[in-house]
């Protein structure tokens, strides 16, 4: 069906290998048949999870992130490890960065948040009965977490103070499925 816009590989190949990205540099083939390059970044994949309090209110975290220097409101989230279930990732994922655990979990989307130049996705989660517990950060880890409400979410992201996509994505997903209109997976 959409054979008229696919792009061919010609050659090319990995760039560089990190920890666990993966830079690519290929040379394709455009539907008119010339050729350009393309380069991208190969990821292994990474959950998020909406944690959702008994009393409505979302479970976020405060974290820093380098590449832009700042402090960033978000969900938690993670990369999944080798051979790990995206649901295994988002129970070990949410009970490393915040100590909680959930015993509801429910599929909610796949996102892929940067396709011009990354084959990322981001497998959604909505985890409810949540019980507190512990964090078990990773080494170097260093993550603040609080609550809020969805409506304070969603102020929070009109007003630019959340920019994180996946966490808007997931505020949308809470404000809707709290509201009875959308259902997860």
């Amino acid at each position: 069906m959409d054979a008229h816009l696919k792009e061919t590989k010609i050659d090319g190949g990995m760039v560089y290998d990190g920890h666990f990205l993966k830079v690519h540099k290929d040379r394709v083939a455009l539907p008119d048949g010339k050729p350009t390059g393309r380069e991208y970044i190969k990821h292994p994949g990474a959950v998020v999870i909406i944690p959702l309090l008994d009393d409505g209110r979302v479970l976020l975290e405060r974290q820093y992130r380098y590449p832009l220097d700042r402090v960033f409101i978000e969900l938690p989230a993670g990369k999944k490890d080798p051979g790990e279930s995206a649901l295994d990732g988002a129970r070990r994922e949410l009970e490393e960065e915040t100590g909680y655990t959930a015993s509801d979990w429910q599929f909610v989307c796949t996102i892929h948040n940067a396709i011009a130049y990354s084959d990322e996705h981001l497998d959604i989660f909505l985890a409810r009965g949540l019980t507190a517990g512990p964090p078990k950060l990773d080494e170097g880890e260093f993550v603040e977490t609080f609550t809020a409400t969805v409506e304070q979410v969603l102020d929070w992201v009109r007003s630019g103070e959340i920019t994180d996509v996946k966490t808007i994505i997931g505020a949308f997903w809470a404000e809707k499925i709290l509201a009875g209109v959308w259902q997860p997976g």
